[in-house]
């Protein structure tokens, strides 16, 4: 299997050493660069490749999450994970709308940042479910007050939106949009956890998106997911 391959982009030399030598550790994980800010993490990006970055936000010059609405307009498949010390909502759902898959606080044990790095590069959840809601939650009512249209449509979509989503796709979504991993997902539609892969991964190639953070939010615009989907216990 090829390695998950990662670049680092923080404006902290030691933060940035303490990370890579802590995913060198791991024999799946591959530092191929880092990044001091955010215009030279584009410029990483798109040089490199990675399949996973790791984004400061608060970065001198050009920010992480400006950074991270670029890298996404180049490299829709890269999947940024948000590695930072804010907690606050809005910082959050910023970097999440500018197309991030997830953040990991820097307080976190060094394992969960890890298993979010392996999650990001299998579409599988990287945010927690609680947070997942709050974010979706505001997606939806963002949705709603958009020009795009009711979300009770189903086949509401976007122009140039690509191939449309199979009924299972959207199944699959909307489960997503609860914050279930793609195991619960599994268990709830009676499938196999690779058949949540594989089904996440025509999701994104349709859709242009690499995670399923981007996924929903994106579902949430065109409509192909409803309140009560986002907000079932």
């Amino acid at each position: 299997m090829d390695k998950i391959t990662v670049l680092i982009c923080d404006d902290h030399a030691i933060v940035r050493e303490g990370t890579r030598k802590l995913l060198e550790q791991e024999s799946d994980i591959e530092v191929v660069g880092e990044a001091r800010d955010g215009a030279e993490a584009v410029e990483k990006a798109r040089s490199l490749r990675p399949r996973v970055i790791a984004m400061d936000i608060a970065m001198p010059g050009m920010n992480g999450i400006e950074a991270t609405r670029k890298i996404k307009s180049i490299l829709p498949e890269t999947a940024v994970i948000a590695l930072t010390a804010y907690d606050d909502l809005p910082y959050i759902s910023a970097i999440l709308e500018s197309g991030a898959a997830g953040y990991i606080l820097k307080s976190a044990r060094s394992e969960e940042l890890v298993l979010a790095i392996r999650a990001a590069a299998t579409g599988d959840a990287v945010l927690s479910r609680s947070v997942a809601q709050k974010i979706f939650s505001r997606g939806m009512r963002s949705a709603l007050a958009g020009p795009v249209g009711s979300a009770s449509s189903g086949a509401t979509r976007s122009p140039g939106a690509g191939p449309p989503l199979t009924e299972k796709e959207i199944e699959v979504l909307k489960l997503a949009s609860r914050g279930l991993s793609n195991k619960e997902i599994a268990s709830e539609l009676g499938i196999s956890p690779r058949t949540v892969q594989s089904h996440m991964a025509s999701i994104f190639g349709k859709m242009a998106v690499g995670s399923r953070t981007e996924a929903v939010l994106e579902a949430l615009r065109r409509g192909l997911i409803a309140p009560p989907d986002v907000e079932a216990p």
